[in-house]
């Protein structure tokens, strides 16, 4: 399944690992831009304890901290799409930013969502302006066809905007994460088994 988000920074490693622990699926990050502090796998190995057998080599790693495309040319490299092509196999498959971003100058990345053929998991903040970001992404999801499992939220608990969303865009919500003083295994543990049921996601055979 693919976790993919509203906006950049909206919560999507966080949720990733969570899910990676508890439904016990592998994670994988086809693409990283920038390295710094560290990257999405060396976070999510950090939150999770996770060895090299759970969470998979990103095959792409730019260095700029921009959008694929303008990264990739910075870098001088030609990102090869078919590379970026999750393992066979269920896996949480992470995005990078939201869905509109260009991973270069002819594809975007809710094309090659399109392409693998993945439920996808829409990760949305509960604060200010999340219903216009989020009903904009779940229309562009709905509008190619794209089977989108639910809603995961990150942040305070609003039950208004939830249900909002939920209704308005015609998508179950899946659960919150509330914000965290530590990310680490334990505490994302506790939240799946609180805040999650395991069958929302699926047969995991």
């Amino acid at each position: 399944m693919i976790v993919t988000g509203t906006d950049t920074d909206v919560g999507k490693t966080v949720v990733a690992s969570m899910l990676a622990l508890g439904l016990g699926l592998r994670y994988f990050k086809p693409l990283q831009c920038g390295c710094r502090p560290q990257t999405d796998v060396q976070a999510v190995q950090r939150m999770t304890g996770l060895g090299a057998d759970k969470v998979l080599e990103t095959p792409v790693i730019l260095t700029q901290p921009l959008s694929p495309h303008r990264s990739a040319e910075l870098d001088g490299v030609s990102i090869d799409l078919e590379s970026l092509t999750p393992p066979l196999g269920r896996c949480i498959v992470e995005g990078a930013g939201g869905l509109m971003v260009p991973v270069n100058r002819n594809t975007l990345f809710i094309d090659l969502f399109a392409k693998w053929k993945r439920p996808v998991i829409l990760v949305a903040r509960t604060g200010l302006g999340t219903i216009n970001h989020t009903l904009m992404s779940l229309e562009a999801l709905h509008s190619r066809k794209i089977d989108v499992l639910g809603i995961v939220f990150v942040g305070d608990e609003n039950l208004d905007t939830q249900t909002t969303l939920s209704e308005m865009g015609r998508t179950k919500v899946l659960g919150r994460v509330p914000m965290l003083d530590k990310l680490e295994a334990e505490n994302l543990n506790q939240v799946f088994k609180r805040n999650f049921t395991r069958e929302d996601f699926g047969t995991l055979s």
